[in-house]
């Protein structure tokens, strides 16, 4: 009877601890909404399963003034390129291509004459544009690009007019491999790849290669593509301005594209560290391998995914133009993520992930 008393007195004392962490944690999100930044949505969760939160606060849309709650959806930009590089190298896997071939094997050909205006695609491989080091212009850089996109909200782009504003409005950055420059036309191109040998959309290629329906991630979807998780979709915000007009085709063909949540988010990311995408080991081993070059990168990237220290723990994260990032930290055995409504300044990583460990004792 004494172990019966001493047991729920544990459970007890447990319950009562995690009702006042999850609080504080409230309170934390709570603190980041600012005037720029009228909402967020987070999750927190261990690799074991042991502990999980979610929480939501700030207002969705401000014309209404309603919440945000933790179910909804979110652009999630950038982010998209971790599942496009994960896409690509499940192709690897299955012998549709290899990581060395030169790029000008796989291109359709209208693209490849588009390209060729201004690179030698059979000196550009596979890899080098996974790592972004194939010296492709960023189109998203030519101010033509955000002169429409701000102009001219429901502007229908494709992913051909995106590849000829990469070579007409500005020059190769260097030599293939030579060094890291962050490019969306780049994963523009590895998108096509995936569309081309699954013969699907980008959106139906990526759910059959990376097993996303397998995954229960029923709200990991690309835009436009399932109604509910279309109409879950927050207001985001940039300086300011609701976009949540603005044509999802901005990024829609690999550079960016997918909707989902901060807890599908940390479970995608759970799921290709703990071995349930790849069909081998070493395919996440390559995908993370470190990058060295003359001179030095600012970002530490590997394969749609980038390295940084929180709280001095190295962390795996990828982030996204519209306010969202995720993180896994190996030491700690644990994943976040966090869409900020309205973005964050001033730093690579969004300052919610400090405060959260620091919450939870990890400085």
């Amino acid at each position: 009877m004494k172990s019966l008393h001493r047991l729920l007195g544990i459970a007890l004392l447990s319950t009562a601890w995690n009702q006042v962490q999850a609080q504080n944690f409230q309170q934390v999100l709570q603190s980041e909404i600012t005037e720029s930044n009228p909402g967020i949505l987070f999750t927190v969760e261990s690799g074991d399963g042991s502990f999980s939160w979610s929480g939501a606060a700030g207002i969705n849309d401000q014309s209404l003034g309603n919440s945000l709650q933790i179910e909804e959806t979110f652009r999630i930009a950038s982010v998209t390129k971790t599942y496009v590089a994960a896409g690509i190298l499940r192709l690897m896997e299955k012998g549709m291509l290899k990581l060395d071939d030169p790029i000008s094997k796989h291109i359709s050909q209208e693209h490849a004459e588009i390209l060729s205006q201004d690179y030698d695609l059979d000196i550009i491989t596979i890899r080098q544009i996974l790592r972004h080091s194939a010296g492709f212009f960023d189109h998203t850089n030519a101010p033509e690009f955000f002169e429409i996109v701000l102009g001219t909200t429901d502007h229908e782009w494709t992913r051909t007019e995106q590849l000829r504003m990469g070579v007409e409005k500005g020059d190769p950055i260097g030599p293939p491999g030579e060094q890291f420059s962050y490019s969306d036309t780049g994963y523009v191109i590895l998108g096509e790849l995936i569309e081309k040998y699954t013969g699907k959309s980008l959106d139906a290629g990526l759910k059959e290669l990376l097993g996303i329906e397998a995954l229960g991630l029923e709200r990991t979807d690309f835009e436009r593509m399932d109604p509910k998780t279309d109409q879950l979709r927050i207001h985001q915000y940039f300086q300011g301005r609701d976009t949540y007009d603005f044509s999802p085709t901005i990024d829609y063909y690999g550079g960016g594209g997918i909707l989902s949540t901060s807890q599908e988010l940390v479970d995608f990311f759970q799921a290709l560290f703990q071995g349930k995408v790849f069909e081998k080991a070493e395919t996440l081993e390559i995908m993370l391998e470190p990058v060295t070059y003359e001179t030095p990168a600012r970002m530490d990237y590997q394969m749609g995914m980038f390295k940084v220290k929180i709280n001095g723990f190295e962390a795996f994260s990828h982030s996204g133009f519209w306010g969202t990032q995720v993180i896994y930290i190996p030491e700690l055995n644990l994943y976040m993520a966090a869409n900020y409504s309205g973005g964050w300044r001033g730093s690579a990583v969004a300052p919610i992930f400090a405060k959260i460990l620091q919450e939870k004792g990890e400085r």
